[in-house]
């Protein structure tokens, strides 16, 4: 198709809206929009098994053919909507390409998360016809919504920045935009095409058009948590403003010590922000949910601070991961669970506790995960690269963007360096760190081998070198 641009992406994600604005670009005659065409979950659309004869096992083994075809087959001018943790092995595709036109759509993130946390409960995404709506009120976490927001402005902050240096422009939609139909043929005209609508599709339903405080169980928490953050306030919709580095919110900090925490996930965070919480003669707990702004005014205000963070032996920290969070049903990453089962085969039993799950099974599970891993990190997977099994490296590297920490500790030097650390902030017999809960049905004593550890060491081996790691465990 003649014209300034081959294809275009959507740039939104869940509970934005996009449904919606697919749904009215494809009443265009001229525009053709295939859906989450590299979702690692599925091909387009739930139970679409192809898009333009391609099938999810051919998308997966080269998706860079897939673009090739929605551009140059497509009826029309070819299109997807696109997500932050879609396949990340054509972003920079996408991004760099001037004849991909790119739309983003925006909503509140408040709004949006609600709306998400709704629709698990309910297990309804669309909605066709009124009478079959399902209701629920949401519950707030707010450690879940943080990590939440900070993923979806880490991917707003890409996409900004690639298009300033490219000289690229995009045609950005907020979410109470979708109902004007000028405005969809204006993306129209963006697009290029000669068309116009003369109304809005009526087929998809808003779900939840009540007041927000109407949808959610704990609001006064969750306007408490949000007033914290200091980001936007409720009665606006921001564009994912100000740019803040990823992980100070996660960061924590004594109370009645000058010592900051800077977590790794994956890692004993738990155990260290125990530890954290009893120095001091008050033992009053911890300070947390920094902005930069915030914890720039507590380095000021704590003369003398230190900040640590602390790394754990790779192995150790991908078995846990496993257990904790793929393993368990209701671990923090059910649809990758789903994935490493459908398309990566890999034996994880439909419970944990199967007592039909061996020692044996466990261990080839296990073997399985951290070979995938290293594909993974290797940007060779259509699944993100999770902040719980990205390499430490990475992640400290990523702290500099703001501050690097004073000392890195090792996991197994944690009591005499943890002892020593609150020594340099004048806090003598600060205890010990504790154990952290085991979980699962195997530990990783019981299945460790050569096998596993030099598959991870072939999957870390930047950990293994950066930190001076050996073995896991010598036999």
């Amino acid at each position: 198709m003649a014209g300034k641009f081959d294809y275009f992406v959507l740039f939104a994600e869940m509970r934005t809206g996009s449904n919606f604005v697919e749904a009215n670009l494809n009443n265009f005659e001229g525009i053709n929009c295939h859906g989450e065409a590299f979702n690692p979950s599925l091909i387009g659309y739930p139970n679409r098994s192809e898009i333009l004869g391609l099938t999810l096992d051919m998308r997966e083994d080269d998706p860079q053919r897939l673009l090739t075809t929605i551009k140059d087959y497509s009826e029309g001018l070819g299109g997807f909507r696109f997500f932050h943790d879609h396949d990340q092995r054509v972003i920079d595709d996408i991004l760099d390409d001037p004849r991909c036109a790119k739309i983003i759509l925006t909503r509140n993130p408040a709004d949006s998360y609600v709306s998400w946390k709704i629709a698990r409960a309910t297990g309804q995404w669309k909605l066709t016809d009124g009478k079959n709506r399902k209701d629920s009120l949401a519950v707030f976490d707010e450690d879940e919504f943080i990590e939440h927001l900070t993923a979806l402005q880490q991917f707003q902050i890409r996409i900004l920045n690639t298009l300033q240096k490219t000289g690229q422009t995009a045609f950005y939609i907020s979410y109470e935009d979708m109902q004007d139909v000028e405005i969809m043929n204006g993306i129209a005209k963006f697009l290029g095409v000669d068309e116009e609508l003369e109304g809005i599709s009526k087929e998809l339903k808003k779900q939840n058009p009540e007041p927000i405080e109407d949808k959610v169980q704990n609001f006064d928490s969750m306007t408490n948590a949000l007033s914290r953050l200091d980001r936007f306030n409720l009665s606006r919709t921001p564009n994912f403003e100000p740019r803040r580095g990823a992980n100070v919110p996660d960061f924590v900090a004594a109370q009645g010590a000058p010592l900051l925490y800077m977590p790794i996930k994956g890692g004993p965070t738990d155990p260290v922000k125990k530890w954290l919480s009893k120095l001091g003669e008050d033992r009053s707990g911890l300070i947390g949910q920094f902005s930069q702004k915030s914890l720039r005014q507590w380095k000021r205000g704590n003369k003398g601070h230190r900040s640590f963070t602390m790394v754990r032996h790779p192995l150790e920290r991908a078995h846990d991961v496993f257990c904790r969070d793929i393993l368990e049903e209701d671990g923090a990453f059910p649809k990758i669970r789903r994935t490493l089962r459908k398309r990566y085969k890999l034996n994880i039993p439909d419970t944990p506790y199967d007592l039909a799950y061996d020692q044996d099974e466990h261990k080839q599970a296990f073997l399985g995960f951290l070979k995938w891993l290293q594909k993974n990190l290797a940007g060779q997977t259509s699944v993100r690269i999770d902040a719980h099994w990205a390499s430490q490296a990475q992640i400290i590297q990523g702290f500099g963007t703001f501050s690097l920490p004073d000392i890195v500790i090792r996991e197994q030097d944690a009591k005499d360096e943890l002892s020593w650390l609150a020594a340099k902030v004048g806090i003598e017999n600060a205890g010990y760190l504790g154990a952290e809960e085991p979980i699962g049905k195997y530990c990783l004593a019981d299945i460790y081998d050569n096998d596993l550890e030099k598959a991870a060491q072939a999957t870390y081996s930047k950990d293994y070198m950066i930190f001076g790691f050996d073995r896991w465990r010598e036999d």
